[in-house]
C-alpha cells in the first residue's frame, strides 16, 4: 500500500513538472510570437538611415492620409488607415498623390481579397476632362489571377502593364498575403518587379509601345500615356486592397 502511494506521488510530481515545463515553453513561445509581431510593426512604414542616404522617402506614413487625395477631389474620401495599412473596402474612388513625379523608383507592399482587382498607376494627368485615372495613366496590374470572376487575358494579370504588356511569369501570392512590388520609371524606361522577379520591361513612347498601345483598349483614349510626369495613383476597383511600406526615391 505504501509503495503504491509513493509510486503515485512520484507519477503525480512528474506530471506536474511536465505540465509546468510545457506551460513555461508555451508562455515563452507566445512571448516570442508577440515580440516578432512588435518588431514587424516597428519595421513597417519606416525609412532606415541607409535608405535615407539613398534618397528614399515614405509616400504613406502609416498613420495618416497626408500626401494623398481622391482623384479630382481636395481630400481623401472613404479610404482609411488601419494597423499601418492604407485600405479601401471598395467603392471609394481612386486616390492620387498630391505631388507629381517624373523619374523614380517606387516600392510598395500590397494584398487583395479573393477575386480582388486593383492597380498602381503613374503619370496621371489630373484634369476634369479626364473622368478617371486610367484614361491617361499606365497601370501596374494588381489582381487575383486564379479566382477573378471574369476570364483574364495574359495582359490583365498581376504585374502586367495593364492591357499592353503581359508579365513574363505569374509571381503573385495567394489573396490575403502581402506581395512586394517595385516600379522603376526612368526617362521612359519602365520595369515592373513582383516578389523579386522582373516581370515587365518596356520603353514608353517607343514605336513598339505605340503599336501595342494602339491595339489595346487605350488606343482611342486621348491623353493616354502622353504625360512625361504626373500623379501616382491607387485604383479602387470595387474590391478590398491594403497597402503598406509605400516608398519612393527620385532618379
Amino acid at each position: 500500500m505504501k509503495m503504491n502511494l509513493q509510486r503515485n506521488l512520484v507519477i503525480a510530481l512528474a506530471f506536474l513538472a511536465f505540465s509546468c515545463n510545457n506551460s513555461q515553453k508555451e508562455e515563452v513561445k507566445q512571448e516570442e510570437e508577440v515580440e516578432t509581431v512588435v518588431q514587424e510593426v516597428k519595421s513597417i512604414n519606416v525609412i532606415s538611415e541607409a535608405e535615407k542616404s539613398e534618397g528614399w522617402e515614405l509616400l504613406f506614413d502609416g498613420s495618416s492620409l497626408d500626401g494623398w487625395h481622391t482623384y479630382l477631389k481636395e481630400n481623401v474620401e472613404g479610404w482609411k488607415v488601419e494597423e499601418g495599412m492604407l485600405i479601401t473596402e471598395g467603392g471609394n474612388g481612386d486616390i492620387v498623390t498630391d505631388e507629381d513625379f517624373e523619374n523614380f523608383e517606387l516600392y510598395f507592399e500590397w494584398k487583395i481579397s479573393e477575386k480582388g482587382n486593383s492597380g498602381l498607376l503613374f503619370n496621371i494627368i489630373e484634369d476634369e476632362k479626364y473622368a478617371a485615372t486610367y484614361v491617361t495613366a499606365p497601370e501596374y496590374q494588381l489582381i487575383d489571377d486564379s479566382n477573378y470572376p471574369q476570364e483574364l487575358t495574359e495582359k490583365q494579370k498581376s504585374g502586367a502593364n495593364y492591357d499592353i504588356h503581359a508579365p513574363s511569369k505569374l509571381a503573385a501570392k495567394t489573396p490575403g498575403e502581402f506581395n512586394v512590388s517595385r516600379l522603376v520609371v526612368n526617362k521612359g524606361h519602365v520595369e515592373h518587379f513582383l516578389n523579386g522577379e522582373k516581370v515587365v520591361e518596356y520603353e514608353l513612347w517607343s514605336d513598339q509601345w505605340k503599336e501595342k498601345m494602339m491595339a489595346s483598349k487605350f488606343g482611342k483614349m486621348e491623353g493616354y500615356g502622353t504625360a512625361k510626369k504626373g500623379k501616382i495613383g491607387i485604383q479602387d476597383h470595387g474590391n478590398f486592397i491594403a497597402l503598406r511600406n509605400i516608398k519612393i526615391r527620385k532618379l
